[in-house]
């Protein structure tokens, strides 16, 4: 009797697993990036013991000055390796400074997939058969200081987990493209911090502008269009903290550091 249970339960426990590797071929939630915000976690607790030479590589258009603000990039990740059977990735993009995700990214849904909130891209099932994945990424709207790419790839010989390579790669750190006198719009704002009232003053010459609140995270959380007449915003509805604030008027801008209080 105790035989036929045990048999029962290894042949109940064959679709849960195959269940379960389907699903990881398809790439998994949770970062396993081997990035600083992901605890430097990849997929070596599952997936270890192979040798396929195995490398990957991320292209980016990012330039080397620098990104431009809320501009979107290509990026392409490339595995070489000798296995001929599956191979999968996951990227992430963290601020140096902390380790915080930075930016938006972009997949196709075919052959890469957003993963953990749109904060990770991965393959998806159709995408395991692959060695190369192009998606995009969308830089932030602030300036939140120099930013990595971080990349996990996995070589696979087509049988559970055992026998498999996992490798990592980074970008080198990225800045923001700083910007030029030409361009920069140079303005006064009052009371700071404030509770309920900010004004700001344009310079000679910008007759109106369009002023947002980005948070500490580069998420937008207030846009008001502003004149010389009419330079007063109501920043009550804004949560306590820390706001950097940009004005945007034709093609000039200016940032400065707000406090809600």
């Amino acid at each position: 009797m105790k035989k036929n249970y045990f048999f029962r339960s290894f042949l109940l426990l064959i679709p849960v697993s195959a269940l379960f590797l389907m699903s990881l071929s398809g790439g998994r939630d949770g970062g396993y990036s081997g990035s600083p915000g992901d605890s430097n976690t990849t997929c070596t607790q599952c997936h270890s013991g192979g040798n396929f030479n195995t490398s990957v590589s991320l292209q980016t258009e990012v330039p080397n000055t620098g990104y431009e603000l809320g501009t979107t990039y290509g990026l392409q990740v490339d595995v070489s390796s000798s296995s001929n059977s599956r191979h999968g990735f996951q990227i992430t993009a963290e601020k140096v400074s902390d380790g915080s995700k930075i930016g938006t990214f972009i997949a196709d849904g075919t052959d890469n997939q957003l993963k953990n909130g749109g904060t990770h891209v991965t393959h998806t099932t159709a995408g395991n058969s692959k060695k190369s994945w192009n998606f995009n990424w969308k830089a932030p709207s602030t300036d939140v200081g120099a930013i990595k790419f971080y990349v996990a790839a996995l070589a696979g010989n087509g049988s559970g987990t055992g026998g498999d390579e996992v490798v990592t790669t980074t970008s080198s750190n990225i800045n923001v493209l700083g910007i030029s006198e030409a361009k920069r719009l140079n303005f006064e704002m009052y009371p700071n911090p404030s509770s309920e009232k900010l004004t700001i003053q344009l310079p000679s010459g910008t007759d109106n502008a369009t002023v947002e609140f980005y948070d500490y995270v580069g998420r937008l959380a207030l846009s008001k269009k502003i004149t010389r007449n009419d330079d007063e915003i109501n920043v009550n509805n804004l949560s306590t903290g820390i706001y950097v604030l940009k004005v945007l008027s034709e093609n000039k801008i200016g940032s400065q550091k707000f406090i809600k209080k």
